[in-house]
């Protein structure tokens, strides 16, 4: 049997992955933990009860070594900051993290590639199966189409209370397609465009961002050239998918050896 923590148990994610466990679902997966802020006003209430499911027998805690200590692995939906001090936890216990929290930084990302080193860390800007396929066309299409011909644009949308933008995962297609031409992200990138701008310039990937309503998430991404278009991309319509998609990461992860791994691996791309 799998022991299964979550980080950010009462939110809107973490009670969506306890749902999933608790379902039965997943053969070998159990909830052994869930963990919390210090002011979160969910704390000493059962998870199960919280999530709708009914009584579980587990706590909402805020004792962060507790939930180390009573799980194989930990699902992290928090935010900058809890990430990195949930990095720092899973360095010093050596136990499998798998983080889904968007709007990670440079400082983040360190903490997570020091927690690589003694503990097996699964990073996703998103959890969706379709969406790590879509990372692995965007590359490939990005290698064969060259940037004389082809201009590459990036469009997402999400809910009006998102807080971050562009959202981790529009920033991990522009990866993929920088990847696929052999360039780097910093020096292709035109995040927002506004007045007299001129022309294109060549290689460019163009991102934009729209906010409004209650959007899950669509992605999408153009490839444009003289007389012809290719558009790609993914719409979620249930957040449930991104559930399924980090339960399925943390079945795959325990056990692993230390180091860095993401939602590619899992799916053998």
């Amino acid at each position: 049997m799998t022991k299964i923590g979550i980080l950010g148990a009462a939110g809107r994610m973490g009670q969506m992955i306890a749902k999933e466990i608790l379902s039965g679902a997943y053969d070998g997966a159990v909830l052994a933990a869930a963990g919390e802020h210090a002011e979160s006003t969910a704390l000493g209430r059962d998870i199960g009860a919280l999530c709708g499911f009914g009584d579980c027998g587990v706590k909402i805690t805020a004792d962060s070594a507790a939930v180390f200590a009573a799980c194989d692995v930990l699902i992290d939906f928090t935010t900058p900051a809890a990430t990195m001090e949930n990095a720092a936890a899973a360095h010093a216990s050596g136990k499998a993290l798998v983080i889904g929290t968007t709007g990670l930084g440079a400082v983040e990302d360190a903490a997570i590639t020091s927690a690589a080193t003694r503990a097996a860390v699964l990073q996703a800007a998103n959890m969706s199966v379709g969406v790590n396929v879509l990372l692995s066309i965007v590359e490939q299409l990005s290698a064969r189409l060259g940037p004389k011909e082809f201009d590459i644009e990036i469009f997402e949308a999400h809910h009006k209370h998102k807080v971050d933008a562009p959202s981790g995962t529009a920033l991990a297609l522009a990866e993929a397609a920088a990847k696929g031409r052999g360039v780097s992200l910093d020096s292709a990138m035109v995040p927002a465009r506004y007045g007299q701008i001129g022309p294109r310039p060549e290689g460019a990937i163009g991102m934009s961002v729209f906010r409004g309503g209650d959007v899950i998430g669509d992605h999408t991404v153009t490839f444009a050239a003289l007389g012809e278009r290719i558009e790609i991309g993914h719409r979620a319509s249930d957040r449930a998918l991104f559930a399924r998609g980090a339960v399925r990461a943390a079945l795959w992860l325990a056990g692993k050896p230390a180091g860095r791994y993401t939602m590619r691996d899992v799916l053998g791309l």
